[in-house]
C-alpha cells in the first residue's frame, strides 16, 4: 500500500487556529488538486479529531471524476477511513452516510456499546491494538480489502503517528500565505514529537498554486 499524506498549513505551519475550527488556507486551484488526488486514491483517511471538529464528507466534488471512477469499474467515491481508538465518531457524522464505504479503526479498549452503535450506523469496524489503534496492523487489514493507495488528510495527531510508525511514502504539503499563530494551534505533525530518528524527506517538486506553494516530498 502507498500512503500519501496531503495537508494545507499556514506559513507558520498551523493546520487551523487554537479553536481547532476549519480555516480556508488554500484556494480553488488547490481544492481541485485535492479532489483529483482523492479520485486517484482507493481510500481517504482522517483521525477522529478531524471528524469531531469539521464533520467532513470526504467524497468527490467533481461529477466527471465520479463518472471516470465508475468507468474504471470502481465506486464513484473512494472508501473513507477514520482512526478512532475509542470509537468516538458520532453516529450521525457525514462520513457515515451511504455515499461511500466507511471503515473505522478502533482499539480493543473501545466501549462495546459505541462499537455496536457505529456498526448499526453502517461503519465497517477494524479492531487493531489494545489501548490505541495499531496503525500498521489496521492498514494491513485495509490492504487486504484491496486498498492500494491511501490518502491521509489529517489531523496532526494521525499524521505524526503515521510518520512515527514509518508508514508514510509521500507528503504533499500546500503552504498558504496566511499567518495563524498560537502555541495551542494544531500543526502538521502533533503528538509527542521526535527527539531522535527524525523522518527524512526528499523534496521532489515545488509548484505555485493559488497564493501559496505546493511542496511534494518523498519519505526516505
Amino acid at each position: 500500500m502507498r500512503v500519501v499524506v496531503n495537508a494545507a498549513t499556514s506559513a507558520d505551519g498551523k493546520l487551523s487556529s487554537k479553536r481547532r475550527e476549519q480555516i480556508a488556507i488554500s484556494g480553488p486551484d488547490d481544492f481541485d488538486r485535492v479532489d483529483a488526488l482523492r479520485a486517484g486514491s482507493d481510500a481517504v483517511m482522517v483521525g477522529v479529531g478531524t471528524v469531531l471538529a469539521d464533520d467532513p464528507h470526504l467524497t468527490l466534488d467533481d461529477p466527471d471524476r465520479q463518472v471516470a471512477r465508475r468507468e474504471r469499474d470502481v465506486t464513484a467515491h473512494p472508501a473513507r477511513v477514520v482512526a478512532d481508538s475509542r470509537a468516538r465518531t458520532p453516529t450521525d457524522a457525514r462520513i457515515l452516510d451511504d455515499e461511500a464505504t466507511t471503515y473505522v479503526f478502533v482499539a480493543e479498549a473501545a466501549p462495546t456499546e459505541r462499537i455496536e452503535s457505529l456498526e448499526a450506523a453502517g461503519a465497517r469496524l477494524v479492531t487493531a491494538g489494545e489501548e490505541r489503534v495499531d496503525l500498521s496492523s489496521a492498514l494491513s487489514s485495509l490492504e487486504r480489502e484491496g486498498v492500494e493507495q491511501l490518502m491521509v488528510e489529517g489531523g496532526g495527531e494521525l499524521i505524526f503517528s503515521l510518520f512515527d510508525s514509518g508508514l508514510v511514502d509521500e507528503l504533499r504539503l500546500f503552504v498558504g500565505s496566511k499567518l495563524i499563530g498560537g502555541r495551542d494551534a494544531p500543526t502538521l505533525a502533533d503528538g509527542e514529537g521526535f527527539v531522535a530518528d527524525f523522518p527524512e524527506l526528499e523534496l521532489e517538486d515545488v509548484e505555485r498554486v493559488d497564493d501559496g506553494v505546493l511542496l511534494r516530498y518523498a519519505v526516505e
